[in-house]
Order: C-alpha cells, then sequence, then structure tokens
C-alpha cells in the first residue's frame, strides 16, 4: 500500500506558477513510476505527466509540454509538479497517482491516488 498526499494548491493569477507536491508513504517510494492527473469540473480525469522510478523518463500532455515539469526526489518520497505560464484551462483538481511500471497515460492503470489539491487560475 501506498498513501499520497498533495499539497501546494492554490489560486493564482494567470501566468503565474505553482508548485505541487506529493508526499508518499507506505511501500518504498522510489519503486514506484509516478503521474500527476487533473479533473476540471464536469470533465473526465485526464493525464498531465508521468515520471519513471529513476527520473530517467517523463511525459507530458500536450496541453501542458513547455510549461510544467515532473521531478522527483526518491530521499523525500516526494514527487512535484512545477506548473508555470499558468492559464485558466489549468483550473482543476490535481491529483499524484503511483503504479510499478512506467508509461500509463490512463488514470485506470494507476494502482493508488492522492485526494486531490485544488488549482484555480484567474483570468
Amino acid at each position: 500500500q501506498v498513501q499520497l498526499v498533495e499539497s501546494g494548491g492554490g489560486l493564482v493569477q494567470a501566468g503565474g506558477s505553482l508548485r505541487l507536491s506529493c508526499a508518499a508513504s507506505g511501500r518504498t517510494f522510489s519503486v514506484y513510476a509516478m503521474g500527476w492527473f487533473r479533473q476540471a469540473p464536469g470533465k473526465e480525469r485526464e493525464f498531465v505527466a508521468s515520471i519513471s522510478w529513476d527520473s530517467a523518463y517523463t511525459y507530458y500532455a500536450d496541453s501542458v509540454k513547455g510549461r510544467f515539469t515532473i521531478s522527483r526526489d526518491n530521499a523525500k518520497n516526494t514527487v512535484y509538479l512545477q506548473m508555470n505560464s499558468l492559464k485558466p484551462e489549468d483550473t482543476a483538481v490535481y491529483y499524484c497517482a503511483a503504479r510499478r511500471t512506467w508509461g500509463a497515460i490512463s488514470a485506470d492503470d494507476y494502482d493508488y491516488w492522492g485526494q486531490g489539491t485544488q488549482v484555480t487560475v484567474s483570468s
């Protein structure tokens, strides 16, 4: 079992930045690939970014490529999502998730989830 807790959400103006954190506890964090997803009101949960257990591989949704950066610190059991040049359409609840192997972009393929953190971008 892996427990995940997100933090760092908030209200920001368009063009601003936020850094989300996801702290993991339980089983060995370093063996898991991690992903960030988001869900806006009335929409399905969508993939944002993922990172392999050793940070060798990252992958981004086209909508955030060049603006968001995923990273992890296995010594701190934490994964991050640096979000720059935020847009109102980035407004959503952001979730981190874990699975044993890297490469999945479907929410159904992830085994563990946090409770989410709200990000609101005002225009």
